[in-house]
């Protein structure tokens, strides 16, 4: 095919030129590319194209909750909110902590033809927190990086040895941040709307120290670490000084953190309830900064779908999660690109070039002899979000109804349409 007359993302500035791809490849770039006999055409005037998105942070469900979505509906969400790539949790029923689960899901995604599905493996057996996985193992059956997201590991002594096997094997762990001691059941941000709304809170302390441990094993092993989901003012700080350190550190945050705050809890909305929780505005500011500053790489979405009766009961009851696919491009678009904090070069940085780099992962960029990996949007086309209309069996976001700017039109993967369908 070939894409014609639009404005192309390079990691240095954006250009308006055509792509000819051919045989999952781009494989020219220049003005006045004509089509040659069978050769389709997209016409992109008006529309600008990115590197294929990559979300490293997703749940997918797919083994033992295909209730809540399956790789199939995760696909389709994917596609249509721009990724070519989605890596995929291991909290899964079995849990993927070994080469036949991560062999299963790898092998489910290539059999549903959408996007690419990259596995994550967990770090212990079972996310018991006890014995180290089969981490080499699960590598070589395609693992892209080991977590025990949902779940911190506690003991620092098998966190240190996680962290020395994974960096042996070329990959990194990927840490869910959170002292459970110190969350103890809480539900949402501890702070002035958790005592209006009667709910307990989780410190911020509960993230702060878990960061702090991860950074201080880094450093003393040498090895990189990456830190998910971060939601407060003080992590962003941690990260920043242990940057500034030498220490090898990659960051991630998610919409919510960007562009909510807490006030939302006072609704009782249990769309609301995520972990880590949706923080103040002094902590939305500080993620606005990192991910201006460079302090956080990655805009993940923690992609977490559930079905209407885990999230249709008491908000202490309600399961954790917002499902993000569909709506993170349009939030990216409104609240960091429109407002001048990312320029678009950045944006594709956080949303593409930066996963595919701490992952090891092809694509990323756009350049000549690289896959074809591309994201086709319209950065203007307002919208409205409307959870009905989601692809992914997970309704469960609290920003129904919030008008957005940016539009995926077309995700293509591997020189293929792959949406629209």
């Amino acid at each position: 095919m070939i894409i014609k007359n639009g404005s192309v993302v390079f990691s240095d500035r954006v250009e308006k030129t055509d792509l000819r791809v051919s045989d999952g490849k781009i494989a020219e770039i220049g003005s006045g590319l004509k089509a040659d006999k069978g050769e389709e055409v997209i016409d992109a005037s008006g529309l600008h194209i990115f590197p294929g998105f990559i979300d490293m942070h997703v749940h997918l469900r797919e083994p033992g909750f295909e209730y809540k979505e399956d790789i199939g509906s995760g696909s389709k969400a994917a596609v249509k909110g721009g990724f070519t790539q989605v890596c995929c949790m291991p909290n899964t029923s079995p849990v993927a902590d070994n080469k036949v689960v991560i062999s299963y899901i790898r092998h489910r995604g290539e059999e549903v033809g959408l996007c690419k599905i990259r596995p994550i493996g967990a770090i212990t057996k079972g996310e018991a927190g006890t014995q180290l996985a089969d981490i080499g193992e699960m590598k070589k059956a395609g693992a892209v990086a080991v977590s025990d997201d949902g779940k911190a590991v506690k003991s620092s002594r098998l966190m240190r040895l996680a962290m020395e096997y994974a960096s042996g094997f070329g990959i990194r762990c990927l840490c869910h941040c959170e002292d459970s001691e110190l969350s103890d059941g809480g539900v949402v941000n501890e702070g002035y709307n958790s005592t209006l709304a009667g709910l307990k809170g989780i410190p911020r302390a509960a993230e702060d120290v878990s960061i702090a441990r991860e950074l201080c094993l880094a450093e003393s092993l040498g090895v990189p670490v990456h830190i998910c989901h971060v939601s407060t003012y003080s992590g962003v700080r941690l990260i920043l000084d242990a940057k500034r350190a030498g220490v090898k550190v990659t960051a991630e945050t998610c919409p919510h953190y960007f562009a909510a705050t807490d006030d939302l809890i006072t609704g009782f909305d249990t769309n609301t309830k995520v972990n880590p929780p949706i923080r103040e505005e002094k902590d939305r500011l500080a993620i606005v900064e990192g991910l201006k500053d460079g302090t956080i790489d990655c805009i993940v979405t923690d992609h977490a779908p559930h079905h209407k009766n885990d999230k249709n009961v008491e908000y202490n009851l309600a399961a954790f999660g917002i499902s993000g696919l569909e709506t993170s491009f349009g939030f990216a678009v409104t609240y960091l690109y429109k407002t001048g904090v990312l320029t678009l070069p950045e944006l594709a940085a956080k949303m593409s070039g930066n996963p595919a780099s701490i992952l090891s992962l092809e694509g990323g960029a756009i350049e000549r002899g690289g896959v074809a990996d591309l994201t086709i949007a319209d950065l203007d086309e307002e919208w409205t979000v409307d959870p009905e209309k989601f692809l992914s069996k997970g309704k469960n976001t609290p920003f129904a109804g919030r008008r957005l700017c940016g539009a995926v039109r077309y995700t293509i993967v591997s020189g293929q349409v792959k949406y629209p369908f």
